[in-house]
Formats: C-alpha cells, structure tokens, sequence
C-alpha cells in the first residue's frame, strides 16, 4: 500500500459527528489500522498546531460552499458527476466555439443558487484565523466570493481561478460586474455581446484550456513556500496546478493539514487528515484551539 498506508488515524465520537484524522508518519504503538499499529492522537492537538502556527496559509475548494447550498463539482452530488456534459461549459474551446452553448452558460448563471448563498461556518471559522493575525494568504480555487463576504481583507484572498462576479471580454479585456450581463440576459439578449467590441464575454474565471493568471498563481506558490501551517480545506486536490500548493508547502517544512469530505489525491502528503462536515471540522480546528 506504500507511503498511502502510513498514516496514523483515530476515530473520534463528539458533538461533529464521526470523524477520522489521520497522521502522516510512520506509525508506533497502539491500535490496527490497514495492518499497520497507529497511536492515538486527539483532534485537540491539531487545533493546538493551529493555535502556535504564526504564518498559515490556507487552500480552499468547491467543499467550502456546499454548506452555503453551491454544489461542487466531482462530488457525489456534484455538478459534473449528476451532468458530464455540464463540464464543457466550463471549457474554454467548447464555450469560444459553440453559440448555442454559450446560451445554456448563460442561463445557468442567471439561475446559478450562488447569487443567494451566504457564507457557512466554515467560512466564518477561517476569519478568526485573519482576526488573530495569523493568516499570511487565503488561497482559493472558489469563484463564488463567499470568503470576502464572510469578512477576509480582500488583499489577503488570492482567487487563483477568477470569480463569477464579474465578465471578461475574451477579445478585448473588458471587465464589467456580472449582474450588467445578466441584466442583458433577463432583457432577452441569449450570448449578449461586448459592450466595446462586440467580442465573446465570459465569466471572469479560469476555464479548462484556459492559462492561470501568471502573478495569481505565483503569489499562492509564493505563500505556500513562506508558511509554517497549510490548512487544505475542501478540496479534491486532483487540479492542477493549483493543487501543488500543498506539496510545495510541505517541501518548504511547514506542517499540511487537509480536511475534506472524502480521500483526496494529496493525503499522504498530510501531517493531519480530518474528513466530515466542513462546517463542524473547521470551527473545532480554528475556534476550538
């Protein structure tokens, strides 16, 4: 089972629900787990690396906003999971392509439940962290702005995948909020055009075949190396290369804690594994310490 077998997991019965929290160190005494012997570890301890931490960076996903009634999208229940084709939308040479897709984006904007989520417990936790001065960057593959709304500084937020609150013009770069087109939408104009050049618009986001922005992606790789904390929250951790965030955290000697709903591609990569409800996991890790 190789490194992946290496972990060191307790299950713990409270007031969250059932939870597993797993250790990436070879293990020592104490109970069977996958046929290896694991100690016991309380998840009070990870709350107290949290609490010594002075420079944490934290790495969100689409598992942050599923509390706030967004869906994710590889999830269970998620977006491409329930509806594959639902992907192509957010496919840059499918949506620069096809008229009639870009029609359909369009209506599932207008209709998106992100223009009525509000952020969750999850999101509020993270603020303590800000508030404490501890939070070095808040890095987010999240589009929807729920961390800002919350109460971080904006200039703490690094948004590596754009957000879905404003349009592009993918031929000129003109930037308007999104409720301007949405506007347009509702007047009956299907694939409303650019105001200034009649281009194709776009949510201000980063589509698959789409380039990151250059110095957006090199402030997150830059905070992940300055970190003494990472907190992975809500993520696959399968997207790249967003996601080398936690493996170039861990390179620089800072501690990994991910948590998350379910396995992630990155767990053996972890100090800490916490897997269950974000909004019960990140109260106790950052308001429990």
């Amino acid at each position: 089972m190789g490194e992946a077998a290496h972990y060191h997991w307790v299950q713990w019965i409270g007031p969250i629900g059932k939870l597993s929290v797993g250790f990436g160190r070879p293990a020592l005494d104490g109970c069977s787990v996958m046929g290896h012997t694991a100690q016991m570890v309380s998840v009070e301890e990870a709350a107290a690396w949290v609490a010594t931490a002075e420079r944490i960076v934290v790495f969100t996903g689409a598992g942050m906003s599923t509390d706030s009634g967004i869906p994710d999208f590889r999830g269970p229940k998620g977006v491409w999971t329930l509806d594959p084709a639902a992907e192509k939308m957010s496919t840059l040479q499918h949506y620069l392509a096809d008229p009639e897709l870009r029609r359909v984006a369009w209506q599932k904007r207008l209709h998106s439940p992100t223009w009525q989520a509000r952020p969750n417990a999850a999101h509020h936790a993270l603020v303590e962290l800000e508030r404490r001065g501890q939070l070095l960057a808040l890095v987010t593959q999240n589009i929807d702005e729920l961390h800002q709304q919350a109460g971080h500084d904006p200039a703490k937020v690094i948004e590596v995948h754009g957000t879905v609150r404003w349009t592009r013009c993918w031929d000129c770069n003109d930037r308007r909020p999104m409720d301007e087109i949405l506007d347009r939408v509702r007047a009956g104009e299907a694939d409303p055009p650019c105001a200034v050049c009649g281009g194709i618009v776009k949510s201000d986001t980063i589509s698959f075949g789409q380039d990151l922005v250059p110095h957006v992606i090199g402030a997150a790789l830059d905070a992940a190396d300055r970190c003494d904390l990472l907190i992975a929250a809500g993520s696959s951790l399968s997207v790249f290369p967003a996601a080398n965030i936690v493996p170039r955290a861990r390179a620089a000697g800072a501690r990994v804690i991910i948590v998350n709903g379910e396995p992630t591609a990155m767990d053996r990569v972890a100090d800490v594994v916490l897997l269950g409800p974000l909004a019960d996991l990140l109260p106790a890790l950052c308001l429990g310490a």
